[in-house]
């Protein structure tokens, strides 16, 4: 295996430094309570960190305790020879994606989620990690609708929640429209469940976001017409024509994977 280790290139140029980018992806579950440390402050000021005054060391602490996202980025860094999971092209492909993953093979995916998972899911764990030969791929989505048991739920005969946790758990896109104080007005494709496959909507739904709180946020400068990355209600990033471009990949491919699964999802609850 080739060493990537070294200039980062044209593209992770443009990123934010990894742990910063981590942190944007990371704080709106952990301000709700639903992953990480208790720190949902310091995730916060680092995310929108501009001046490069962040304590990177702290913040690497931090992110090394998020337990469901740490070994996914581990695995990503491993298959691609770079020494760092929170270098930001590791980052950005767990959380978006981006060409790291093709070097992700599903049996290396298999045996992480055998590590993690087997003993804890039982007999449940053949139909999670069943997912990854599929097709699945090791961006957060797959976790969402994988690892987590709202999709079993769902298949069990349960409404309401589970579909809405699926939904805003996921890193999802949406294009501006409206730019209104700390508040972002968004057109998306919501998920739909028609009681055996996850689907998007084939039509976009218009739904409000947050950008900020008191001006504090992630991706200052927003207009009408930018595409951004969201998760649960908060925008977390301007998305390149690139990174749209793999968010609906991996999307559609961990999709595709879950309703091609021979079984429900297992109910199985980790951490973002």
């Amino acid at each position: 295996m080739s060493v990537r280790d070294g200039p980062p290139g044209a593209v992770a140029e443009s990123l934010a430094p990894g742990p910063v980018l981590f942190a944007r992806y990371a704080y709106p579950p952990n301000a709700l309570g639903y992953c990480g440390p208790s720190d949902s402050a310091s995730l916060l000021e680092a995310a929108a960190d501009r001046s490069g005054s962040v304590d990177l060391g702290g913040l690497r602490s931090l992110a090394s305790r998020f337990e469901g996202a740490w070994p996914y980025l581990q695995l990503i860094a491993g298959c691609n020879g770079i020494s760092d999971p929170l270098d930001a092209r590791v980052v950005q492909a767990y959380w978006v994606g981006n060409d790291l993953l093709r070097q992700v093979p599903s049996s290396s995916l298999v045996s992480s989620l055998d590590e993690r998972f087997a003993r804890r899911a039982g007999r449940n764990f053949a139909p999670m990690a069943a997912a990854a030969p599929l097709g699945g791929v090791p961006q957060h989505n797959f976790h969402v609708f994988a690892v987590y048991p709202w999709l079993g739920l769902l298949r069990a005969g349960m409404e309401g929640p589970p579909l809405t946790v699926l939904d805003r758990c996921r890193i999802r896109w949406g294009h501006v429209e409206e730019v209104t104080g700390d508040l972002v007005t968004v057109r998306s494709h919501l998920l739909s469940f028609d009681g055996l496959r996850l689907t998007l909507d084939a039509d976009p739904a218009v739904e409000q976001v947050r950008r900020s709180i008191d001006g504090v946020g992630f991706a200052p400068g927003l207009a009408r017409g930018d595409v951004v990355s969201i998760h649960w209600d908060w925008v977390c990033d301007r998305l390149s024509p690139d990174d749209l471009h793999y968010l609906r990949r991996c999307t559609r491919r961990n999709l595709a994977a879950v309703n091609a699964m021979p079984r429900p999802g297992p109910a199985l609850t980790s951490g973002e």
